[in-house]
Parts: structure tokens; sequence; C-alpha cells
């Protein structure tokens, strides 16, 4: 799946972008519409906290520190006289998994609390009134979506795609 962002002038534009879009067969829950703080988004799909924050980025890098401190963790208790060979796969294991859990919690501690990265450079056209709307799609499907929202709708700007979207949000 591939992220189109797509900055839309106006209201009635953007529910002509989100039609479009259903009819295109893109499924509801992967279309997401920001909007000024308080704008009545009627019945668009509002973006989530998910789409909103770094958290899906923040909790990967929490994996990875933390599964990586863990087993640096284990190793050094292995490498300790007291521990013995025979359960020295289940400390490293085990310090592995619970240095990435403590990671994965605290990455998404950040991540909720951050904005998105790739949505902030949007901030001040949103501001503006502006509306900004995203679309998963699938790879295959990117060119020939863009190009079927810009046909029936030239004055919408394609912002680009983000090269891989997360299976989960």
């Amino acid at each position: 799946m591939r992220r189109i962002y797509f900055l839309v002038p106006d209201l009635a534009t953007t529910k002509r972008i989100v039609d479009e879009l259903l009819l295109s067969r893109i499924e509801e829950r992967h279309i997401h519409v920001l909007a000024k703080r308080g704008t009545p988004l009627e019945e668009l799909p509002e973006a989530s906290l998910l789409q909103k924050s770094d958290f899906v980025p923040a909790v990967e890098r929490g994996l990875a520190v933390g599964g990586t401190a863990g087993a640096l963790a284990g190793l050094v208790a292995i490498a300790l006289p007291p521990a013995s060979t025979v359960i020295a796969g289940g400390i490293l294991l085990g310090s592995t998994l619970a240095g990435a859990g403590v990671g994965a919690w605290a990455g998404s501690m950040i991540g909720v609390s951050t904005a998105n990265s790739r949505v902030k450079q949007f901030e001040e056209a949103i501001e503006a009134g502006q509306f900004l709307v995203l679309a998963d799609v699938p790879k295959k499907r990117v060119a020939e979506i863009e190009a079927r929202i810009k046909t029936h709708l030239p004055d919408v700007i394609v912002e680009g795609t983000e090269p891989i979207i997360p299976a989960f949000p």
C-alpha cells in the first residue's frame, strides 16, 4: 500500500474526491481527511490519531532499540560467571523480549504526543482552511487513482506518495 496526499481547497471538492476514491473501490477505512481544528467534516472520514501522530514509526523505532538493548543486556548477563550456559538461551530471549516490549511502550508514548512528520509540512495550508486527503491505495493503482482524480478535479494538488504504509493503521 502507498499513501497518496491530496491538498484540497474546499469542502465540496473534498467530498467529490472522497466520492471518486470510493467509486475507484478504495475502502472508506483507507481514506482519511485532515482539516483545521473545529472545521465540520460532516460525513467525511476524519483522520484518526494514527494518521495525525508519529505513533507507528515511534513504535517501530522503540522495538528496534529496545530489542537491541535487551539482547546486549542478555549477552552481558551470559558473560558474567554465575550464569550457566544451560539457561543462557532463556536469559538472552527473555531480556530481548523485555527490552523490545519496554522500547515499544516508550516509543508509543513518545509517538502519540508527536505530530506526524509528513503531515507537518501541510500545517500552514490546513490552518489556512484547506483540506488534506490521505488515501491508502495498492502500489499498482497509484498512477491510475492520481490520474482519475486529476481528470475529474483538475484543481486538486497531488502532493506525492509515501513509500510504505504499515499494515495495521
